[in-house]
């Protein structure tokens, strides 16, 4: 435990107090962040809520717009990986809500 506990601590030491604060005053950490909402909100409904109430149209204009930001998040320099994470999870999850959106629509036997 200590041997992980003072790698941690050198990895934070590693980087100044302003360093950390640029960080996360920055929109390179604040954007991501706010974009958390939407593969939060996608994993939810798939939890909760019934498959006739997804909308197509709008899961395929999300999943475009997760594979937009995914390229760019690698991209920019430097890397932005929290951004990338953030798509890369909401391309996932707008996946399973079209997966579940043709069979409720397209596939399921009346």
């Amino acid at each position: 435990m200590s041997l992980l506990f003072k790698s941690v601590s050198a990895y934070f030491r590693q980087y100044s107090k302003n360093d950390w604060f640029n960080y996360f005053g920055s929109t390179h950490f604040w954007g991501p962040v706010a974009n958390w909402g939407l593969p939060l909100a996608a994993l939810g409904d798939f939890a909760t809520k019934d498959p006739e109430f997804i909308s197509g149209p709008m899961t395929c204009a999300l999943i475009i717009y997760s594979s937009v930001f995914m390229r760019f998040a690698w991209r920019v320099q430097p890397r932005n990986m929290l951004l990338l994470a953030c798509h890369a999870t909401n391309f996932s999850a707008q996946n399973l809500q079209l997966v579940r959106f043709v069979n409720h629509n397209y596939l399921k036997k009346e």
